[in-house]
């Protein structure tokens, strides 16, 4: 085999692989490339205007993105766990104020109206998803009756969830974590999943 008929099995082979590797990452919902995280857009936006960012506040984003990432998974996780019980315990039209606490009902309402009016792509179809944290423990405790199957403290799940609602500010808003702070998110997240023990 001459040289070029190398250069082009060897560049077929790498186009079958590359093809496979999206099969793959398709299939089971994984990245196995950096290259596939994101759109040429995006890269063209990191090439043009993530390096004109100071060095220092990259590595600080870089840095918080774990925790972003972190808090992200586990208030999405317990808001499908709280809609989910209460779909199971009231049905799919849950979302009332016999269920949920009138003035979150009200609040929720007027988020939802906001941001309408705001023209913006509305953030979620789910009422849930316009509740913020505290509202969350508020409503586990409205249902304690429910929520007891699942959890084994009122008062322990009120701390963590405290815990989470101030530890969640800094993340939301673009602050540093201290050291400390990333230790306590770390304890929070164990401590919530402790909760159903």
């Amino acid at each position: 085999m001459s040289f070029n008929e190398k250069v082009k099995s060897f560049g077929m082979t790498n186009m079958l692989i590359e093809t496979d590797l999206d099969n793959i990452e398709k299939r089971f919902d994984i990245r196995l490339r950096e290259d596939n995280i994101s759109s040429s857009d995006s890269k063209d936006i990191e090439e043009t205007y993530f390096p004109q960012f100071e060095a220092e506040l990259r590595k600080e984003a870089a840095y918080m993105s774990r925790n972003y990432e972190l808090f992200y998974c586990l208030e999405k996780t317990i808001r499908n766990q709280i809609s989910e019980l209460l779909k199971d315990t009231n049905g799919e039209n849950w979302w009332n104020d016999t269920v949920v606490p009138q003035h979150i009902v009200g609040e929720v309402k007027k988020r939802i109206q906001r941001e309408r009016e705001s023209g913006i792509t509305p953030r979620s179809l789910e009422p849930l998803d316009y509740t913020n944290f505290g509202e969350l423990g508020e409503i586990i405790k409205t249902n304690w009756n429910i929520f007891a199957s699942v959890f084994n403290n009122m008062k322990a799940v009120e701390k963590v969830m405290f815990n989470l609602n101030t530890l969640r500010n800094p993340i939301a808003h673009c602050s540093m974590l201290a050291e400390d702070e990333n230790l306590r998110l770390e304890l929070s997240l164990r401590d919530w999943f402790r909760l159903g023990e």
